[in-house]
């Protein structure tokens, strides 16, 4: 049978990741920061989860939206790592996280502008010029628009079109940005340029208040995003990789095995005629 789901992989797994059979991902993603140039005990780790699944990788620090020039030291690493591990897919967020060569934590939303989609788009293709690869970028949740002059999904359709990058199609986002800026998320979906759609990932996010969720990759996913899964997935002319993000407060394997069998079994009900994305 087909397989579609995937999990991220941590140290924090450790060895029992590979010593026991409780997950059984059709691929594992890593954060290729957290792992370039590391040698030793944890290379032999990387090396038996690579011998034994698929690796993609979900990048952090490529900062597309940003002022600054783009890091070509720090993109011939990732190149360097992506050809070492052969690594199916490299994706990014369309955000930006530095300025001034001041890096911060948090994924900072770009004006949904013109202007912003010819610099984002130009820096995307010469990355991917460089990579001699599409770039895979992630809507991203935000809680503010800043100096807005279009709507999200006409700008994100925008430098899709422009860039000819591919989309990581974050469900959980798009839930989470559709309650706090009070729009439709199926509408959304139907608006938005599915032809792109490379990857999928999904999450779990906190409720703080009435009327505002955080996306904190912390909490299980709850039922109205598993239903907007569901709906998104049926829109998708072809299978794409999905994946389980739980960034902390991790479960123990098996919460982690029921969320993904979930997520298997809508994958399943959809794409149960496709052959294996993996």
């Amino acid at each position: 049978m087909s397989k579609y789901v995937g999990i991220g992989y941590r140290k924090d797994f450790g060895s029992a990741f590979l010593e026991s059979d409780i997950l059984d991902p059709a691929f594992v993603e890593v954060a290729p920061e957290n792992w370039v140039d590391v040698g030793g005990y944890w290379k032999k780790e990387l090396s038996k989860v690579a011998n034994k699944f698929p690796i993609y990788t979900h990048g952090l620090s490529l900062s597309i939206g940003s002022p600054d020039p783009i890091d070509w030291g720090f993109l011939k690493r990732i190149k360097a790592f992506i050809q070492e591990w052969d690594v199916q897919v490299y994706s990014e967020h369309l955000s930006y996280s530095k300025c001034d060569n001041a890096h911060i934590y948090d994924l900072l939303p770009i004006p949904f502008r013109e202007d912003a989609v010819k610099h984002i788009s130009q820096r995307i293709k010469e990355v991917q010029d460089f990579l001699g690869r599409k770039l895979v970028i992630e809507i991203v949740s935000y809680y503010t628009p800043v100096a807005a002059e279009m709507s999200e999904v006409e700008f994100i359709n925008s430098i899709l079109k422009e860039s000819d990058c591919e989309l990581l199609f974050d469900i959980n986002n798009i839930y989470v940005n559709a309650f706090n800026h009070n729009y439709d998320p199926k509408q959304f979906i139907e608006q938005l340029d599915l032809s792109s759609v490379k990857y999928i990932h999904m999450a779990g996010h906190e409720k703080v208040s009435d009327d505002l969720i955080i996306d904190t990759h912390g909490q299980a996913i709850i039922d109205p995003v598993y239903d907007l899964f569901e709906h998104a997935i049926s829109k998708l002319n072809e299978p794409v990789p999905v994946l389980l993000e739980r960034d902390f407060n991790i479960p123990e394997m098996e919460e982690l095995a029921i969320e993904m069998n979930r997520l298997e079994g809508i994958c399943q009900k959809q794409w149960s005629h496709e052959s294996c994305i993996a």
